[in-house]
């Protein structure tokens, strides 16, 4: 016995459809409805429902292949050396705000298949808009597909992040917060085909064809070539594009466990374009003074360089963060000074020109 005080739209008497008598509508009083449901019916409701579960678990299995990750981050910073409202910062890539300021937020969807699989990574915010650049595919970090044809070569085709530098775009890959001349003045993404192959336990080797860096729309016809040899987790970094963009680079990222709470990170890099561009090294030390906490330093040298010109800037940068875990939640509070030789690119507190820039940073990181 079932009882409505709505009118429903039909129901099912063994397999006779029928709708309720006009009155209901009329006087919208509740109705008693009589009916059953045979054998047959029950047969089908049971083979519906085994039918349901096979799917879910089909599709259990299936959505295992898919995988979601990514992250947020956010920062208050407030300079040492000068006011606040005379809009100063370092002049390198994402934290160059004062005040409390957002990052980015990171959304990453990679399916993986048997042999094959995809990468799309989606990124929104400040960070994300200043790295993925001002083109239609504005909020798109990496977007590719890879086919493993064998047990040690892979192909890779799309946008991927640059292969040259220490350092990358998303803080969760950064032990420093705030990042690096090197890594500000190199490469950020590729749009292209690359090959990986390992070619033993240790070594192993990338080739690459590709738009000149950060081209995502080719009408030129310019291409670049990229290559890597990494031997135990140092990497010998190649780049070049006949001085359509970035000209060459040649770039060495790696690092050392010295004990188990010690680690230090090397990198180093020299670019040039028509005689002209950059050179630099940076060392990261990292200690671990607990599970949950770590402190470590980036100290930067960075300079410019161009065909019969001497005395050209350069900088040093030293710059002091802490990493405190909790969870999927990273704080790191961070401490830098950036001091030039042969420029003043600062403004003091007296709005007179500077060498150098002191600034406090608090940075929230949620991974997941």
């Amino acid at each position: 016995m079932i009882k409505v005080n709505e009118l429903p739209p039909l129901f099912f008497e063994g397999f006779k459809i029928f709708c309720p008598s006009f009155e209901v509508f009329l006087t919208n009083k509740p109705i008693t409805y009589n009916f059953k449901i045979n054998t047959i019916m029950k047969k089908f409701i049971t083979l519906s429902m085994l039918f349901v579960a096979a799917i879910g678990f089909a599709q259990e299995d299936e959505e295992s292949k898919l995988s979601v990750s990514g992250s947020i981050d956010a920062y208050y910073q407030t300079n040492l050396t000068t006011s606040d409202d005379l809009g100063q910062s370092f002049g390198t890539s994402f934290a160059n705000r004062t005040g409390f300021a957002l990052g980015m937020a990171n959304v990453i969807a990679s399916y993986e298949g048997e042999k094959t699989g995809m990468v799309a990574d989606l990124v929104f915010g400040p960070r994300g808009v200043d790295a993925a650049g001002g083109d239609n595919d504005l909020y798109v970090n990496q977007l590719y597909a890879y086919w493993n044809v064998s047990e040690g070569t892979t192909l890779t085709m799309g946008r991927f992040n640059t292969y040259l530098g220490y350092e990358v775009i998303s803080p969760v890959g950064n032990f420093n917060y705030s990042t690096s001349y090197l890594f500000s003045s190199g490469p950020f993404s590729h749009l292209g085909l690359k090959a990986d192959f390992a070619l033993s336990d240790d070594f192993s080797l990338m080739l690459a064809v590709m738009n000149a860096t950060d081209v995502y729309d080719n009408m030129t016809g310019d291409y670049a070539l990229g290559a890597q040899l990494g031997y135990a987790g140092q990497f010998l970094n190649f780049y070049y594009d006949n001085d359509t963009v970035l000209g060459f680079e040649i770039d060495y990222t790696g690092g050392f466990d010295l004990s188990d709470d010690f680690f230090l990170g090397i990198n180093a890099a020299y670019q040039t374009s028509d005689d002209a561009g950059f050179y630099g090294a940076a060392l990261y030390p990292q200690v671990a003074a607990s599970e949950s906490f770590t402190v470590g330093l980036r100290g930067e040298y960075f300079g410019l360089h161009a065909k019969d010109v001497d005395d050209l800037p350069s900088v040093f940068a030293a710059t002091l963060t802490g990493s405190y875990t909790l969870e999927n939640l990273t704080i790191k509070p961070e401490i830098r000074l950036d001091s030039w030789s042969n420029d003043m690119p600062y403004l003091d507190s007296d709005a007179a020109a500077t060498d150098n820039l002191a600034a406090f940073t608090l940075a929230a990181i949620y991974s997941f």
